[in-house]
């Protein structure tokens, strides 16, 4: 919320590619913070207990939003990487518009593809139990649609973005380092955003995504599935590393954020030393008094 903030802020001042990719990333972000409370209720009462229609409208926002990340993820480091390596050219194009139009259509991308979650609920035989869970327990009928789709999403959502990050991140940080006008905290950010940007692929994306390569070769639904999937949850908690280092206007709500914090704490210790300072020196002078009332 603190980088969703700032990225407001810094868009009504001035509207960047950059801080427009970021934004749409904190939005795919809190979509899935939002619909990951279905997942926790099913698992939990171990059946979908919820209406119906919930069931694939919430696995469509909880898998798209996975995969708008690493979309989003990935135009970042092209933004960034035509930023230091045509900086002349890009900076002729580097217009909002244009990351407007692009989030637009890695939004309909990630959805048209995770659109399968609909086709897959609803391809099935009228004496099957699937209905019992959400996007499980799949026949064979489903798994002969499922399985290549699957395998199509790895690929296309996950290994071609990862391997496009790494090239524009290694390229980038290689002219960053490289650079001797460049200082030397910013040379800093740079390494921490490459690390953090590939830890949030290999942690978060990387098992999920494995899993559907061993599942159509193995041609059928993996067990450690659910286990891989969990490991996506840790997207939402790494991405904020990605905006302190990808935007110089979270890093300002941050610190100011946290001064303020340091500063009610300060101010809260300060209160409760004057309270006890105020209540030791208000001992004596009720002492004295009943001494004074003895010897009247």
């Amino acid at each position: 919320m603190v980088a969703l903030q700032a990225l407001i802020h810094k868009m009504r001042r001035k509207a960047t590619p950059n801080a427009i990719l970021l934004l749409n990333l904190t939005i795919s972000d809190l979509s899935f913070l939002a619909f990951l409370p279905f997942k926790a209720a099913e698992t939990l009462q171990g059946q979908w207990s919820l209406p119906l229609f919930l069931c694939p409208l919430s696995g469509l926002f909880y898998f798209s939003t996975i995969y708008s990340s690493t979309l989003f993820l990935t135009a970042v480091s092209v933004e960034r990487y035509l930023g230091v390596a045509f900086p002349l050219q890009y900076k002729m194009y580097r217009k909002p518009v244009y990351a407007i139009a692009t989030s637009c259509v890695l939004w309909v991308c990630s959805f048209a593809h995770c659109s399968i979650v609909y086709v897959t609920e609803f391809y099935q035989e009228e004496n099957n139990t699937a209905t019992a869970v959400c996007y499980d327990n799949f026949t064979k009928e489903q798994l002969a649609v499922l399985l290549p789709f699957r395998l199509e999403l790895g690929i296309v959502l996950f290994c071609v973005p990862f391997l496009i990050t790494s090239f524009c991140y290694c390229s980038f940080v290689r002219i960053i380092i490289s650079s001797p006008h460049i200082h030397r905290e910013k040379k800093q950010r740079a390494i921490g955003l490459v690390l953090a940007t590939l830890s949030v692929y290999i942690i978060c994306f990387a098992p999920y995504n494995v899993s559907h390569v061993i599942g159509y070769i193995q041609g059928e639904n993996p067990l450690w599935r659910d286990e891989a999937l969990l490991f996506s949850t840790f997207n939402a908690s790494l991405d904020p590393i990605i905006f302190y280092f990808s935007s110089s206007a979270v890093q300002h709500t941050c610190r100011h954020c946290f001064a303020k914090v340091l500063l009610c704490d300060s101010l809260s210790i300060m209160k409760k030393v004057v309270n006890k300072q105020t209540v030791k020196l208000g001992h004596p002078d009720s002492t004295n008094s009943q001494v004074h009332g003895s010897n009247l």
